[in-house]
C-alpha cells in the first residue's frame, strides 16, 4: 500500500505541474481546434463533395444529413491523430524534472524507480484524455448543431476507441521521450510527430486515396488501426441513416471503402475486430519494450 499511495502522489504531483501550466494546456489543444477550424471555414464543402460523389444522379438527402456525416469524419480524423500528438507534447514535465534535475532528486528519495516511471505514465495517460475529451466536446457541439446520427452504444465505443489510442500514444510518447533531456529535442520530436503522423495513419487524407502498395504498407502500422475503429463507430449512424434514405448498397460501400470505414491490407479486407486485435497487440509490444526501458535504465543507476 506504501507505493500505491506514492504513486498516487507523484501522479497528482506530475498532473498539478502540467495542468498549472495554461499555455501548456492550451498548446495541447492547438492541434485538433486548428483542425476542427480549417474544416468550418475552408475545408467542409471540399469533404461534403467528396461524400456526395458516391451518390447516384438524382439522389438528395438533407444537407444536415451530408455535414453530419463529413464532420464525424473528421472527428475521427482528430481524436485519432490528437492521441497520439498530444501524448507527446503532454509528457512535457518528464522532460521539465530532466532538465531541472528534480528526477535525481527522486532517484535518491525512498520511491522505488518502476514507481516514478510509472506515474509519469499514468499522469501523462489521464492529461492526453483529458484534452481529448475537451475536444471531443467542442467537436459534439458542432455535430448537435449540423445533424446528429451518434447512437449511445457508438457514444460508448468511441470513448473506448480513444482510451485504445491513448493507451498507444502514451507507450509510444514513453519510449521515446524516455531518450530526451532537453526541451529542444522535446520540442522537435514533438513537431515532428505532429507533422507526419497524421498522413502516415490516414488521418488527413483516406488512405484509399493513395497507391495500393503504399495502402498496404500504411496497413502494417499499428496507427492506421486507431483511426479504422473510430471511423466506424463515428460514420455507422450516419450510413444508416443515409441506408434509410434510399441510398443504394453500392453508394454506402463506395463511401466504407473509399473513406476507411473498410480498410485493406494486400486486398484484405480487416474486420473491426481484427482491427482492435492489431492496436492492442502493438501495445503489448509497446509495454514490454518501455518495460525493458525502464529495467535497463534502473540496471544502470
Amino acid at each position: 500500500m506504501g507505493e500505491c499511495r506514492k504513486l498516487v502522489s507523484l501522479v497528482k504531483r506530475n498532473t498539478k505541474c502540467y495542468f498549472k501550466d495554461k499555455v501548456s494546456f492550451f498548446m495541447s489543444l492547438i492541434t485538433p481546434l486548428i483542425l476542427l477550424i480549417l474544416f468550418v471555414t475552408f475545408l467542409r464543402n471540399v469533404y461534403i463533395e467528396s461524400f456526395t460523389s458516391a451518390f447516384p444522379e438524382g439522389f438528395t438527402v438533407d444537407t444536415k444529413l451530408t455535414e453530419g456525416i463529413a464532420g464525424a469524419w473528421l472527428m475521427s480524423s482528430i481524436l485519432s491523430v490528437s492521441s497520439v500528438t498530444v501524448a507527446f507534447c503532454s509528457n512535457l514535465v518528464l522532460v521539465d524534472d530532466k532538465i531541472n534535475g528534480n528526477i535525481n532528486d527522486f532517484n535518491v528519495s525512498p520511491v522505488k524507480p518502476t514507481t516514478i516511471s510509472l506515474s509519469y505514465f499514468v499522469s501523462n495517460f489521464f492529461v492526453t484524455f483529458t484534452v481529448l475529451m475537451v475536444a471531443m466536446c467542442i467537436g459534439h457541439i458542432y455535430l448537435g448543431i449540423m445533424g446528429w446520427e451518434i447512437s449511445a452504444g457508438n457514444f460508448f465505443m468511441i470513448i473506448v476507441d480513444c482510451v485504445c489510442g491513448i493507451l498507444f500514444g502514451t507507450l509510444l510518447a514513453g519510449i521515446v521521450e524516455s531518450f530526451i533531456s532537453t526541451q529542444g529535442g522535446l520540442s522537435a520530436v514533438a513537431t515532428l510527430v505532429s507533422s507526419m503522423y497524421g498522413f502516415l495513419c490516414g488521418a488527413y487524407m483516406p488512405i484509399s486515396s493513395f497507391s495500393k502498395g503504399l495502402q498496404s504498407v500504411l496497413g502494417l502500422l499499428p496507427g492506421t488501426y486507431s483511426v479504422g475503429i473510430l471511423r466506424n463507430h463515428y460514420m455507422a449512424g450516419y450510413l444508416d441513416a443515409l441506408s434509410y434514405a434510399g441510398l443504394p448498397e453500392e453508394g454506402l460501400n463506395a463511401i466504407r471503402d473509399g473513406f476507411d470505414v473498410n480498410l485493406y491490407v494486400f486486398g484484405n479486407k480487416i474486420p473491426l475486430g481484427a482491427m482492435y486485435g492489431i492496436l492492442l497487440g502493438a501495445c503489448a509490444v509497446l509495454i514490454s519494450v518501455y518495460v525493458t526501458i525502464v529495467i535497463l535504465k534502473n540496471k544502470k543507476k
